[in-house]
């Protein structure tokens, strides 16, 4: 099918606001503000960005009121439809708490992640969703998977580990070197050296500019494992949900006024636990202090505008992801994310956040290799077209064929890292 000017205002749309989303976090991530003890800190509140996240999400529930609003409208043909197998169906918007839950619980300890790690292996490591949507759907979907598939998720565990060993390899290297900025400077400076404009706008300085070994680790396990309940919440949605046949704006905007509603609530008994200095980064040391992080929104312009970015971002993206799947296909979409990573990576090293690591390169070339692998698109088929050329095969393919009617469109919407949402 030819693209028309709304398929690739759609597509940018999707690849920008998506970009922009996870990129405002880290860039919140990396202020510093007012605390309410009247000192200067960074922005460090995991738990209030995923209820920004979930008000985003709301968003959506008004773009879909919108929709349906503007459909009434339209005239009405005087008969009723042949077949209504996919028209929506009465449903308990409750049906939404339980992937709401996993949504939540996923969104804030990848936030947590996010502020121990790179934005881009952040993006990265959420790859690894493919992994286990595919193990967990084959456990309670009953789903036999193709055996492109299986090859795949193996070679998304290898770039998984590619760019978890690069993370490790150089921030040894900044652990170990006599200057903190003397690795980057090295690799950097060849090519590009970031202007200074841009190094007090993203707040980039040396203090804060490298990484522990510890902190990488950690934070890249986190956004690791919480890819687990990022599959769980999709096995969820399509076990329980996809029968009603919910338009998917109504259902993310369900799910991120359960969410917000439960964070919100929950924020509560968060601001009178105390964990002590090593894991409460705020003046009171609880869990999170909701308060200090209004306050330091409060007393930043620029710390504001980049939390009310993450929360128009999210919804345009999820806007534009479902357009783009409704419109184009899944494939697509999956194809735009692998975009929107490469944006944020190379972001990420303009304005000084990260270094260049060809290490890390490598692993996201194979990420995105299993990624094409599993949902079955560029490499499996060229190489079918080129042995029917070269008189190889004829005919389709074996694998073509096993499983016809399973789906791949779905199958694909399931492999793509946050198919209906991002927290991230």
């Amino acid at each position: 099918m030819a693209w028309k000017p709304v398929h690739f205002a759609l597509a940018g749309m999707m690849v920008f606001f998506g970009t922009f989303n996870t990129l405002s976090v880290k860039w919140a991530d990396k202020m510093t503000s007012k605390c309410t003890d009247g000192t200067l800190q960074p922005f460090n509140h995991p738990f209030l960005q995923a209820c920004g996240m979930f008000l985003g999400e709301m968003l959506c529930m008004v773009a879909f009121w919108i929709i349906r609003w503007r459909s009434k409208r339209q005239p009405q043909s005087a008969f009723p439809p042949i077949d209504d197998s996919n028209a929506p169906k009465k449903f308990n918007p409750f049906i939404f708490l339980p992937p709401a839950l996993c949504d939540m619980t996923a969104t804030s300890i990848q936030y947590i992640g996010l502020t121990l790690t790179y934005a881009s292996s952040f993006q990265m490591l959420r790859g690894a969703v493919i992994i286990f949507t595919g193990i967990l759907s084959t456990i309670f979907l009953r789903r036999r998977l193709q055996w492109f598939k299986w090859l795949g998720m193996i070679v998304v565990i290898a770039g998984l580990v590619t760019v978890g060993v690069n993370d490790i390899i150089h921030s040894e290297d900044n652990n170990n070197s006599t200057h903190p900025n003397s690795t980057k400077d090295h690799l950097v400076s060849g090519f590009w050296s970031v202007p200074t404009g841009l190094k007090t706008l993203y707040g980039v300085d040396a203090s804060n500019d490298d990484k522990s070994s510890s902190d990488l680790i950690v934070g890249d396990i986190l956004i690791f494992c919480s890819q687990i309940i990022v599959a769980s919440q999709m096995v969820l949605e399509e076990k329980f949900i996809s029968k009603y046949n919910v338009p998917a704006l109504q259902a993310v905007g369900w799910e991120g006024t359960f969410g917000f509603t439960t964070l919100a609530i929950l924020l509560i008994p968060f601001s009178f636990i105390y964990v002590g200095p090593k894991f409460g980064n705020n003046p009171r040391m609880v869990v999170e202090d909701p308060y200090d992080g209004l306050y330091q929104l409060y007393h930043n312009p620029m710390l504001a505008l980049a939390f009310s970015g993450t929360v128009i971002s999210i919804a345009f993206f999820n806007f534009a992801g479902i357009s783009v799947t409704k419109e184009l296909s899944a494939t697509t979409r999956m194809v735009l994310d692998s975009i929107r990573t490469i944006s944020i990576w190379m972001f990420s090293i303009a304005v000084g956040w990260q270094s260049f690591y060809p290490l890390q390169l490598l692993g996201f070339v194979i990420l995105l290799s299993g990624m094409c692998f599993y949902n079955d698109i560029i490499i499996l088929p060229g190489i079918k077209k080129l042995a029917s050329k070269c008189g190889l095969c004829q005919g389709s393919v074996p694998y073509a064929n096993v499983d016809e009617g399973e789906g791949d469109e779905n199958d694909a919407a399931q492999g793509e890292p946050g198919a209906d949402r991002q927290p991230e």
